[in-house]
């Protein structure tokens, strides 16, 4: 690994480029670099732009994902399934993806790596705790589980190969947070950027968790233990409060998706296909 960390790189590799938050995040990257690979395995991936390259790669297989990853200096890492689906549904892109793409990371020498964990991670705790990235995990279906499994590679590649990673539970990365549930989840686009960049520059990251969110005045997650990174959130959901509340003025208390962090997540279904 580089002993250096720069603060604009020569290639990064945006994986999940025609996704929710990769379309996003696509212009808002290439700033900070000279080259801009782009991937999905949508077909739907937009074009290459001026100083982008477009790749069309199935996660599942291995030997396109080493390609991918070759002349690479940084990944940011959104791709895969990110909702709650069957196993099945989950297991080739969230399991063998996350592995192919960090055994491809480590053969390449690439430096680091923001990977796009989740909230859902711990979407077990209650809604009237407080959880740090020191806690245990208490995944909410086998959408968190991949991405605790995601974390766990994570930590043994930096163990084993000194491969540098940021793992990022991201909350809910929208234009605007669309129910109470969001009030405290609530990351906006330019925090996010604020939050991928902090973890792509910080000098020294070895793998370091943190929770993606804004500033908001109602929160679950204490990332007091991350402040290393530099990250700090300069928007917040209380602008829009009184707008969700008049939306949302009654919540059931009997239902598990109000009582816990993982709202609807924890009660989502089937985890696997019908015979």
């Amino acid at each position: 690994m580089n002993d250096s960390t720069p603060l604009r790189f020569g290639r990064l590799l945006l994986t999940g480029a025609a996704g929710h938050l990769g379309r996003e995040m696509r212009p808002r990257l290439k700033a900070f670099c000279d080259t801009l690979r782009v991937s999905d395995v949508a077909a739907s991936l937009a074009p290459a732009g001026p100083g982008e390259e477009r790749v069309v790669c199935d996660l599942a297989d291995r030997a396109a994902v080493l390609s991918l990853l070759e002349g690479v200096d940084a990944v940011v890492h959104l791709g895969g399934v990110s909702t709650e689906q069957t196993w099945e549904a989950i297991r080739g892109a969230n399991i063998d993806g996350a592995v192919h793409l960090y055994e491809a990371a480590r053969r390449t020498g690439v430096r680091r790596i923001v990977f796009a964990s989740s909230n859902h991670v711990t979407g077990f705790y209650r809604q009237d705790e407080v959880v740090s990235p020191r806690d245990p995990v208490r995944p909410d279906g086998f959408y968190g589980l991949s991405k605790a499994f995601g974390e766990n590679l994570a930590q043994l590649y930096f163990d084993r190969f000194g491969l540098e990673t940021v793992s990022v539970r991201i909350g809910s990365a929208f234009a605007a947070p669309k129910d109470r549930r969001m009030l405290a989840t609530w990351m906006s686009f330019d925090d996010t950027e604020r939050l991928f960049m902090a973890a792509l520059t910080a000098p020294v990251v070895g793998h370091s968790v943190i929770y993606g969110l804004s500033d908001n005045r109602t929160a679950w997650w204490d990332n007091t233990p991350a402040r290393h990174l530099g990250y700090r959130p300069q928007d917040s959901s209380d602008a829009f409060r009184a707008e969700v509340e008049a939306r949302q003025p009654v919540l059931d208390r009997e239902d598990p998706a109000v009582l816990h962090q993982g709202g609807a997540f924890v009660r989502t279904g089937p985890f696997f296909e019908e015979a």
